[in-house]
């Protein structure tokens, strides 16, 4: 009697200990391939214009600016959010519906104005890759050209599927800098106590550095592309919660990562006094070898081209995505260059235009980029503006539309991104 008791006890042990590990793998494999969108746009938004940022913020200010980090992450997660579920729910890109919902003149302006930032943006992302390499002895009339042809290829040649995977691979990359701070020997209670403690100055440089930080972590491309790459990878309302997750761990691992970053300039630039003023990323890089070591400096280069990269194979597909999709034009990597040539056509001429701007003898870069910040500066509040419209709208979202605390911290991340964005604009332009 205990015998056969015992053998019928046994099967039960088992399926109770089976059922649980295949609903865990059930959920590590959904998750799995549900993650991507959020994880790349958060992490290329760390491009060589927000490493120059952060290493500015570090070599300048110490560890003075880590506590703008929480509050940014914040904003990042709530705007990321809202863009990942209203294309999990539509089903459309963020242009899609802005020219459905608001018209095409609206399309057309916001179009426009996102061509134009993405276009400087795109020149940054090479010349990026001209300074990372150059620390190698790499001229940039050969760098920029492979560069170019690299991404083009990937791009253009590649799947969706494939394209992300390489992606993600690429975004591990980004832990360089990690090893860099650890590298340069900072001092972990003085970082740790003005990440949670802010500092406040009446330094207007200080303020200004803020607006900086901030400003180029939430910009209006990411928005377009992520909600873009979230439709194309066809990610279902059964899986939001998991793209959620992904959009989550994405803004988080890019702030940890600009926390790092901002780290390894405070604990060798900003301790030794001797370059604070950093005007090119590739600085920044070479300046770190005498106080972390050649292995942090060429650590921390490479974490630059591989930043550039990234960018610049990213940017110009967000330009291509908002154009073709306010126009009406197909678009899709996973379509072939004969089934989506507008959309292809301008790809190839976004990369060969940034690319070969860099290698133009005596172009004035550093005007080009003022420049497509100030237009991202414009772009922003409207962008943020229609995105809140939309996911309130019963007609587009049902039960997904934003609840009262959405909509508060939407507003609220809105309203102060207007005036911020106010204040950089003003700012540069003065």
């Amino acid at each position: 009697m205990t015998t056969q008791t015992g053998h019928s006890e046994k099967p039960i042990r088992q399926r109770a200990v089976i059922r649980p590990l295949r609903v865990m793998r059930y959920r590590l494999l959904a998750l799995l391939a549900v993650i991507g969108p959020g994880f790349v746009t958060a992490n290329v938004d760390n491009d060589p214009g927000g490493i120059l940022t952060y290493s500015q913020a570090g070599a300048k200010y110490g560890y003075a600016l880590l506590w703008t980090l929480i509050p940014t992450t914040i904003a990042l997660i709530v705007v990321q959010e809202m863009a990942a579920r209203m294309g999990v729910i539509t089903g459309k890109g963020l242009s899609d519906l802005i020219r459905e919902e608001f018209g095409l003149r609206m399309t057309f302006f916001t179009m426009v104005v996102l061509s134009l930032a993405d276009f400087g943006n795109i020149a940054a992302e090479f010349a990026g890759v001209a300074s990372g390499l150059g620390i190698f002895g790499v001229s940039k009339y050969i760098a920029v050209p492979i560069a170019a042809a690299l991404v083009w290829g990937v791009i253009v040649r590649g799947s969706y599927k494939h394209v992300e995977k390489g992606l993600l691979l690429f975004s591990l990359i980004y832990f360089t800098y990690p090893i860099s701070a650890f590298l340069g020997h900072p001092d972990w209670s003085h970082a740790l106590h003005d990440t949670f403690i802010p500092q406040l100055s009446r330094d207007p440089g200080y303020v200004v550095m803020i607006v900086g930080l901030i400003g180029t972590t939430i910009t209006p491309w990411m928005q377009f592309y992520l909600q873009a790459s979230v439709v194309e990878k066809g990610i279902s309302k059964r899986n939001y919660k998991l793209c959620r997750l992904d959009v989550v761990f994405g803004c988080i691992v890019t702030d940890v990562i600009a926390f790092f970053i901002v780290v390894a300039c405070a604990s060798t630039l900003f301790q030794s006094g001797t370059h604070r003023e950093i005007n090119d990323v590739g600085e920044a890089a070479k300046a770190l070898a005498p106080f972390a070591g050649q292995f942090a400096s060429l650590l921390f280069a490479v974490g630059l081209v591989n930043a550039s990269l990234l960018s610049a194979a990213i940017l110009p597909l967000a330009t291509a995505y908002n154009v073709c999709e306010g126009l009406g034009f197909e678009s899709g990597i996973d379509r072939r260059f004969g089934e989506a040539p507008i959309f292809y056509g301008l790809y190839t001429a976004l990369i060969l235009s940034g690319a070969g701007f860099v290698l133009i003898p005596g172009m004035p870069l550093l005007k080009v980029i003022l420049f497509s910040q100030v237009a991202n500066g414009v772009l922003l509040p409207f962008v943020l503006t229609f995105m809140l419209l939309l996911v309130n709208k019963d007609r587009l979202m049902g039960e997904y539309k934003n609840g009262v605390w959405g909509n508060i911290i939407g507003i609220a991340t809105s309203l102060i991104m207007i005036a911020l964005t106010v204040v950089m604009v003003w700012t540069m332009v003065t």
